[in-house]
């Protein structure tokens, strides 16, 4: 009876792909899809697991599959990062992952319908995972945060997701984004409440910010420099608040955590560490003479968001529809292709 059961359960299961696929592509068709909402649909599978190759990987740096996991995106590169803690007791680079589609330009999100995929600090419990999403697994990244809501953006179900078709979101292909979604599973899993996300325009050195002066967003950019210096020199997760309309970070408040995100920030009753301090004061005045230079510099004026340079190639060689088939298992179409070979950043 099991095994008349198993076979019957594997027969559905393939009757129904061939129309799970003409559905999304109705949807496509017929413009349902609004940004990246997607569609809950019955999973054909079970959730990704951890390979024995990704454990063994971890193995071989000093990570256990439970221990906590850290994100970090830079849209400029088209990269999302993997961080876990190791026996160190710090976080450490997992893996780089290869970003296939991100949409809009380098700043935040502010509305709806603007394209823009977020950028700023968020934080996913198990809760924001969808193993049936449409685009096979997805997170999401919970935009817009405690800020973003009281300076009156807006927008929805923004998240990390396969495919590479993007309408404010970051795909990741079916095969990176299962990896990702079953290594961030198996820290929530062990007991990890929520995993921060730190969603960057671009890897924040120095220079990249000089590329940029100039750039509107500069001001809150260099908030989000805070926070990835302090993690660049802690190896730790930083502690993000909201006040006075910006992140504060690792900081504690007199009376605890602020509760009106835009009013002037309490008092402080503890700071970063002395040495920490001493080396984001540091950073801040080279950020500071670096801007301060008349060098000309070069726009970066994306069509509409940017592709990693190995997808790039693929898409140049195999079209988008080839791509399209190599990394989703619906063939889900890859978003203004045309664009994504206009990107100006290629290495």
């Amino acid at each position: 009876m099991f095994a008349l059961r198993h076979r019957l359960s594997r027969e559905t299961a393939r009757l129904r792909l061939p129309l799970l696929a003409r559905l999304v592509a109705a949807a496509v068709a017929g413009g349902l899809l609004a940004g990246c909402m997607a569609m809950d649909v019955a999973s054909l599978a079970e959730a990704p697991q951890l390979s024995s190759k990704v454990k063994a990987e971890m193995a071989k740096k000093k990570m256990r599959p439970e221990s906590p996991v850290l994100v970090r995106i830079f849209k400029q590169e088209s990269e999302l990062e993997v961080w876990k803690v190791d026996a160190s007791g710090q976080y450490a680079l997992f893996k780089t992952y290869p970003m296939c589609r991100w949409s809009g330009k380098l700043g935040p999100k502010k509305k709806s319908g603007d394209r823009q995929a977020p950028e700023g600090f968020y934080h996913v419990s198990a809760g924001m995972l969808n193993p049936n999403s449409q685009y096979y697994v997805s997170f999401n990244l919970g935009y817009p945060n405690r800020l973003e809501s009281a300076l009156g953006y807006t927008g929805e179900a923004l998240m990390v997701h396969g495919a590479c078709s993007s309408s404010g979101c970051y795909a990741m292909t079916d095969q990176g984004v299962g990896e990702i979604y079953a290594i961030v599973q198996r820290a929530l899993e062990g007991g990890q409440q929520r995993f921060q996300v730190q969603a960057y325009p671009f890897r924040m050195t120095t220079q990249n910010m000089a590329k940029h002066r100039g750039d509107p967003n500069m001001p809150f950019w260099r908030t989000l420099k805070e926070g990835y210096d302090a993690f660049a020199f802690t190896r730790k997760q930083p502690k993000v608040s909201v006040c006075g309309g910006r992140y504060v970070f690792n900081t504690e408040f007199d009376g605890g955590e602020p509760s009106d995100p835009l009013a002037q920030c309490p008092a402080a009753v503890s700071e970063p560490a002395t040495d920490l301090v001493a080396k984001l004061g540091a950073e801040q005045k080279r950020l500071d003479a670096a801007l301060a230079t008349t060098t000309t510099v070069s726009s970066f004026a994306y069509m509409d968001g940017g592709m990693h340079p190995s997808f790039r190639t693929l898409l140049k060689q195999q079209g988008a529809k080839g791509l399209a088939a190599r990394i989703s298992r619906t063939k889900y179409p890859v978003s203004r292709p045309e664009a994504a070979l206009a990107d100006p950043y290629d290495d």
